[in-house]
């Protein structure tokens, strides 16, 4: 009884500890972006937006005023729209492709340097060819964030199966396992850490490029068409706004969804501990 009542009292004081941390981590980029002002200030004389400046216009903003011929709610919805079309793509055929090259040797041999080489071209070089084909637009905007996120899921996942100890195939074909069973029993359950880093990384970089491509690319409506309007029109606040949003969305699902998630499998796969 001792023991039961002694869990929820460690659990408490983890997360206390988790927020206390968090809390701090939130206080020393404040008081970093703070100094920055103060430096700007003393060293340029020009004016730079700070903590209370930004804050205070997103306020204002979410009360549904118009930036840009838009709310923000609108900037912020079509972002959010183009950014998870486009991941969902590469999340769908990177998935897939990557599971193909682990699994089948041949196949990995011939594509997988064409992958890697996908994955030195930076975001930025992908804008004039989704322009060459797709032109100003959405299409374009998904084009770039489907190609950045496509290649760490592919390389991720092919290398989560096939890193994968062969003796645990052996084992199960020994016992008479068909490939089918192999693949979804074995080597999928012990690629899903590898695939979820994948899925994490292949996130951050559609989530940055999406802000690239609206900012060149897009259609007059997004978060990074915010702050490219707001350089041309110096309106730096709304600027700092939106990468506070983009920030917030960010760390949201890198800790609301893929921790938890990594979290979960570990425990799973009996590496609760570690994970």
């Amino acid at each position: 009884m001792k023991d039961a009542k002694r869990v929820p009292k460690i659990l408490n004081k983890s997360l206390w500890n988790k927020i206390t941390l968090n809390l701090i981590s939130l206080l020393v980029i404040l008081l970093l972006w703070h100094f920055i002002v103060l430096l700007v200030k003393f060293t340029k004389g020009s004016l730079f937006p700070s903590p209370r400046d930004t804050f205070e216009r997103l306020f204002h903003l979410l009360k549904g005023n118009n930036l840009y011929n838009h709310t923000i709610f609108a900037h912020f919805i079509k972002s959010l729209w183009r950014w998870g079309t486009g991941y969902l793509l590469s999340v769908m055929i990177g998935g897939f492709t990557g599971l193909m090259l682990g699994f089948f040797p041949l196949m990995h041999q011939v594509l997988m340097p064409v992958i890697y080489i996908l994955q030195l071209i930076p975001g930025l070089a992908w804008i004039p060819i989704a322009l060459l084909i797709f032109g100003i637009g959405n299409i374009s905007t998904i084009f770039m964030i489907f190609i950045i996120g496509f290649t760490p899921i592919v390389i991720n996942t092919a290398g989560g199966i096939r890193n994968i100890p062969p003796i645990y195939v052996k084992a199960a074909k020994m016992m008479g396992a068909s490939n089918l069973f192999i693949f979804f029993k074995v080597l999928l359950p012990g690629a899903l850490l590898s695939i979820i880093n994948g899925l994490r990384i292949g996130l951050a970089n559609a989530w940055r490029v999406l802000i690239a491509a609206e900012m060149i690319v897009g259609a007059g409506v997004g978060l990074g068409y915010v702050i490219i309007q707001a350089r041309w029109s110096l309106d730096f606040e709304a600027a700092f706004v939106s990468i506070v949003i983009i920030a917030i969305i960010g760390l949201i699902i890198e800790k609301g969804v893929f921790n938890l998630l990594e979290k979960n499998i570990g425990q799973k796969l009996g590496m609760g501990a570690s994970a």
